[in-house]
């Protein structure tokens, strides 16, 4: 037992982060209930309400968790370049709804549907406020998630893994926005965020497709 502890111990960074991060997000959930700025695209309004899509929401806490637990037990570097690009953003999200608290007023009152489904999203709503959304986490963790599956070492050649992954990536970048847990623009801007730190994270990608167009031109 002593044994394996030792050899997986560097999972124990992604244990000690996640309680740093609740505790400080359990916080903000309970602090920023008023008083804060208002996101708001014109095109959230002709975003729909389906509540299919509140199963990839709830999806996105295994497949996140998977990913890492995965990459502790069979592919050291990629789970460390995870970590530095989930923590990262996950970090600057606090940041941002500690100096600049926001929110929306995007749910709609009368879920459309009285269905399993749409009791799910009304249990959601009661948990998780409609405070504390920008930049989506949800959107940026799942681009991290997917991004650690294309770039680790022992899941290269598995293919349907690497499909598998980005059809529940897409859903659940799909899913925040139509059951109405963020605006369009928590989306983009968590996009921006995952293409910066993905240049961060992975420059090697850079300097090899550079020395490709170099080589084709």
């Amino acid at each position: 037992m002593k044994k394996l502890i030792l050899q997986y111990k560097h999972g124990i960074i992604a244990i000690i982060y996640m309680i740093f991060y609740l505790l400080w997000f359990a916080y903000l959930e309970k602090n920023v209930t008023h008083s804060y700025y208002m996101i708001r695209m014109e095109m959230d309004s002709y975003i729909p309400f389906l509540e299919i899509f509140v199963i990839p929401y709830f999806l996105w806490f295994g497949y996140v968790a998977a990913v890492i637990l995965y990459l502790i037990f069979h592919d050291k570097m990629a789970y460390y370049k995870c970590c530095i690009f989930l923590f990262t953003g996950m970090t600057v999200f606090l940041a941002v709804s500690t100096i600049w608290p926001n929110g929306h007023n995007l749910r709609p009152y009368i879920l459309p549907n009285e269905n399993f489904l749409a009791q799910m999203v009304r249990s959601l709503y009661q948990f998780d406020t409609p405070t504390n959304i920008w930049p989506s986490i949800h959107v940026y963790n799942s681009l991290g998630a997917h991004l650690a599956v294309l770039h680790s070492s022992a899941l290269r050649g598995r293919k349907w893994i690497r499909h598998g992954s980005f059809i529940l990536c897409s859903s659940i970048v799909l899913s925040t926005v139509f059951i109405k847990q963020h605006s369009l623009f928590d989306v983009i801007t968590a996009f921006v965020l995952a293409v910066i730190m993905y240049i961060v994270t992975y420059p090697e990608e850079h300097i090899l497709a550079s020395k490709k167009a170099r080589m084709t031109s």
